[in-house]
């Protein structure tokens, strides 16, 4: 395997048995965008990366426009590309722009006053800040909103989890995870509203390009 032409030059100093787990990081972070390390085999993943094959997965990544960040405090991996270098980028509909501006500020008032804790709320309360923050624009129903959140879940940008008992959607817990403030890196406050702004009713606007 290692004289294959297929495989990238440094894999020779791979080891055997960290050859799995150096595959399967290289596919979430293809495939996901996001590595979550703070549980569970994603942990030894995680530290595997960051202790011995950061430099590794950056030769890997760069070729592709993609930067490797890794963040200490939430245990997170994260490929991100470079806008302009990076061919991979895909896009958002409206709607989920829509709900990502949402996310972000819910993130952005929750880590200004409570740094320590995770950022979570429930679909009702999301819907409701969806309303509130536009005002002219009908929030999405609740098996539309419901695809999107997979979809972002998928993305590793949230969890989800349903708590025991709970029988509607709204009432399921959603949690923003750090690899969202990346895919929409706004510097202040005022750059979300601004964004928020051009897709309000009146307003045309692109869709928001992922950086995920």
């Amino acid at each position: 395997m290692s004289s294959d032409p297929h495989w990238p030059r440094f894999w020779p100093d791979v080891p055997d048995d960290d050859r799995p787990a150096l595959r399967e990081i290289l596919a979430e972070l293809l495939g996901r965008g996001t590595l979550l390390g703070s549980t569970g085999a994603g942990r030894d993943l995680f530290l595997l990366a960051r202790d011995h094959y950061r430099g590794h997965l950056n030769d890997y990544l760069a070729p592709l426009g993609l930067e490797l960040m890794v963040d200490d405090d939430y245990f997170l991996l994260q490929a991100r590309p470079r806008p302009e270098a990076c061919h991979l980028l895909a896009q958002f509909t409206k709607d989920e722009t829509l709900l990502l501006l949402v996310l972000w500020r819910v993130w952005d008032d929750h880590r200004s006053q409570v740094t320590a804790s995770a950022v979570i709320l429930t679909v009702d309360e999301l819907w409701t800040r969806f309303r509130n923050t536009y005002d002219k624009i009908d929030p999405p129903e609740k098996t539309h909103l419901d695809a999107m959140l997979g979809r972002l879940k998928r993305l590793r940008l949230i969890r989800t989890h349903k708590p025991e008992g709970a029988l509607q959607l709204g009432d399921t817990l959603i949690e923003v995870l750090p690899s969202l403030p990346r895919v929409i890196p706004f510097d202040s406050l005022a750059s979300c509203l601004a964004r928020a702004a051009l897709y309000q009713p009146g307003e045309a606007g692109p869709t928001l390009t992922p950086e995920a």
